[in-house]
């Protein structure tokens, strides 16, 4: 059952997003089995997308996956994919509804017994009435199965060649002979059935409505069953939507706004997220929200934003109008998950209703993106889409700004120049920023700033206050390793090797006319127990670089090996942690993705996760989506830790982490590298403590290497 409340109303992103994604994937499918040869099976396969939808969500996101396949399909293929799409959605919003609503599979059958001969009715009557479709059915019939009958041809001739050879071998003519007394001539068989599809394609109708009949049956046995496994493996994702909030009526007002007592619970929580925050927000400043990973920093944004809270009430002269012109923008920590475009011009104006107003190239060159109107999303740096995400948000011209965490991914240069810009804002514009982080460097032009500790609001002062000491809320690193038991030591690497890149390139894209390079041509050598920082700004090809190195991505040209045997044969030996850590942790929970990541046992897991400063007893059989950031960083890390990997590669690795986290982490990589001989790469735009892991730097910039230093750490 989904675990979302069913919503009224126009559809909502996430059933937007899971119908544009869903409707691709069904189009994908139809057209596969209707144009590649003896995949005709494949169509049928549609029905889950459409299936999941139904299930999900609401019978208009259906009918909004179903329009846009339909809409596709017919342009790339014409009619004949259509019905099967139509079909699909059909039977998949049966099934789909009949899942979600806990039905018996015969009362689903007997829904079929009463749809699929309306089905029927429907196609033969626009085959009646559109000559042209019906005499194309009718051709493309005939041609699968003269198709079929040479398939069988050719069958009957291979086997004579074959036996014909097999004769002449001493003591197999008599067993020749017998299999041919057993295989029917195909002569008779072939005739009788020319005779039968002759007589079908005579009276189209009938066949037609037969077909559909049988079709649609079929479909639903197979979604019934294909959906069940689907669902079974889908049903401990939530679909929570932390923006979804419900629409406030009357004219757009987000400022001034006044919180009195205001309190917030997450639905099944525990604990409130924020208790008795009273703070005003006024029009035209600038507010810094600081607080430790887990404070109530983002919830905190997120009721500025628009969402009810649960205690207390939130005073301002009109709606948040979060998303509308001249309402509230939110740019948040992952941007990732709110850019939409497929070029960077298109997501910097997706969703305005006139955009003929927007300079984007303006706003490019505002954000450090001067002259990429034109480059893909796809290509982008995590640091790029985060400047993107600020040029969508400014093209709303919105009274209220919330920035939660928006320089995270971004290099030093241009987190400098974000920061200026929305200090720069409120006396430019008249717009209120609010900007939420744990940096203190970035609140320094801020003209008020507040504090949360374990949702509450701690410290208030003004500019040029103290910011006062951090509120420590994160476990430290536990200097208990475990003993072993089950998995031996985590902090134990598997025997060193060298990791050797020679003439790396890659090209994301490459041949098509938005081909994008992002290595040109990398020599490197990481020695077995060295640590390797490597910096670069946005888009230089770090990333690219990480996966690269993790045998996870396969370079246009060039070869990286380990041990002198090329990576992409030794998966696990080099672990990636992700830049984002929630894409790396794929179970319910803490304890199934460690046993998915490769702990053979719990004492396995305990080592592993007491290893990264976390307790089993307390965390394992927590849910993913209720571990912080800094957490889920943590999680992530025990799990590659526990596969015993020769190289451990940390793309962005301080990223989102408060400054107790990251000097915990940083604890962590120099106890590992120093004291356990594992080989460590970090690539980072956070330089602090890195000193105390890496002995070498090296720089890139545009997919070279322009610097490669070496220094002095400390030994254990």
């Amino acid at each position: 059952m989904p675990e979302e409340p069913r919503a009224t109303g126009p559809l909502r992103p996430i059933e937007l997003a899971t119908a544009a994604v869903m409707a691709g994937v069904s189009v994908a499918l139809t057209v596969i089995g209707w144009f590649l040869p003896h995949l005709g099976p494949v169509a049928a396969l549609a029905v889950v997308p459409l299936g999941v939808v139904a299930h999900r969500h609401r019978f208009r996101a259906l009918a909004a996956a179903a329009f846009a396949a339909s809409v596709v399909s017919f342009l790339v293929a014409g009619t004949g994919t259509v019905s099967n799409v139509v079909e699909c959605a059909i039977v998949g919003g049966l099934v789909g509804t009949a899942r979600r609503r806990g039905w018996p599979f015969a009362a689903v059958l007997a829904a079929t017994a009463l749809i699929a001969p309306a089905l029927a009715a429907v196609s033969v009557g626009l085959l009646a009435v559109f000559s042209a479709l019906r005499k194309l059915t009718i051709e493309q019939i005939r041609n699968s199965w003269d198709g079929l009958r040479k398939f069988g041809t050719g069958l009957d001739s291979a086997w004579h060649s074959l036996a014909n050879l097999l004769r002449g071998v001493p003591g197999l003519g008599a067993v020749v002979r017998w299999i041919g007394r057993q295989i029917p001539s195909p002569g008779g068989g072939a005739r009788w059935a020319d005779h039968v599809v002759a007589d079908s394609l005579r009276d189209w109708w009938l066949s037609v409505g037969l077909i559909v009949v049988l079709g649609t049956v079929w479909f639903t046995v197979l979604a019934w069953w294909l959906l069940g496994a689907v669902l079974e493996r889908l049903k401990w994702i939530r679909i929570a939507d932390r923006l979804a909030f419900p629409p406030d009526g009357g004219p757009v007002g987000p400022v001034p706004a006044k919180l009195c007592g205001v309190g917030y619970r997450y639905p099944g929580a525990e604990s409130d997220a924020l208790a008795g925050v009273s703070l005003e927000v006024g029009a035209g400043e600038i507010v810094a929200l600081l607080g430790d990973n887990g404070s109530g920093k983002s919830t905190l944004a997120r009721v500025l934003a628009g969402r009810p809270p649960t205690a207390g009430e939130v005073r301002r002269p009109g709606g948040a109008g979060l998303g509308k012109p001249g309402g509230t923008a939110m740019v948040m920590q992952h941007p990732e998950t709110q850019i939409l475009g497929v070029r960077v011009a298109d997501d910097v104006v997706w969703g305005l209703h006139d955009a003929s107003g927007v300079d984007v190239a303006g706003l490019l060159h505002t954000v450090g993106l001067p002259g990429m109107e034109d480059r893909e999303t796809s290509t982008l740096s995590g640091g790029e889409l985060q400047r993107l995400a600020v040029a969508a948000a400014l093209a709303r011209k919105p009274r209220l700004l919330i920035s939660d965490e928006s320089t995270a991914m971004v290099d030093a240069d241009g987190r400098e120049r974000l920061t200026a810009l929305l200090a720069d804002l409120p006396a430019r514009t008249g717009m209120t920023v609010v900007h939420v982080t744990h940096r203190r460097e970035e609140v320094a032009r801020a003209g008020r700033r507040f504090r949360l500790a374990a949702g509450r609001l701690v410290d208030e002062g003004r500019a040029g206050a103290d910011v006062g000491t951090s509120v420590h809320t994160n476990e430290a690193v536990s200097p208990d390793r475990g003993d072993g038991a089950g998995g031996g030591d985590p902090l134990s690497p598997a025997a060193g090797s060298r990791l050797e890149l020679r003439g790396v390139h890659h090209v994301y894209g490459a041949g098509s006319p938005w081909s994008q390079p992002a290595l040109a041509g990398i020599d490197l050598t990481v020695e077995a127990k060295e640590g390797v920082l490597i910096v670069g700004g946005n888009g230089s090809g770090k990333s690219t670089l990480a996966w690269i190195m993790a045998g996870v991505l396969r370079p246009s040209r060039g070869v990286v090996l380990l041990g002198g045997s090329p990576v992409a044969g030794q998966v696990g030996s080099v672990g990636l942690a992700f830049q984002h850590a929630r894409l790396q942790l794929q179970r319910a929970t803490v304890a199934r993705d460690m046993r998915a990541a490769g702990a053979s046992d719990d004492q396995a897991i305990g080592a592993a996760l007491s290893a990264v400063g976390l307790d089993m007893a307390q965390i394992g059989e927590r849910r993913i989506d209720q571990l912080s950031g800094g957490q889920q960083r943590r999680v992530a890390l025990a799990g590659i830790l526990a596969r015993r990997p020769k190289v451990l590669v940390l793309d962005e690795p301080m990223a989102g982490l408060d400054e107790p986290g990251q000097a915990a982490l940083v604890a962590l990589l120099a106890d590992l590298r120093l004291c356990h001989g594992l080989t460590i790469v970090v690539i980072s735009h956070d330089l602090e403590g890195m000193d105390r892991v890496c002995d070498r730097v090296v720089r890139l910039e545009r997919g070279l290497v322009v610097a490669d230093e070496t220094r002095t750490v400390a030994s254990c």
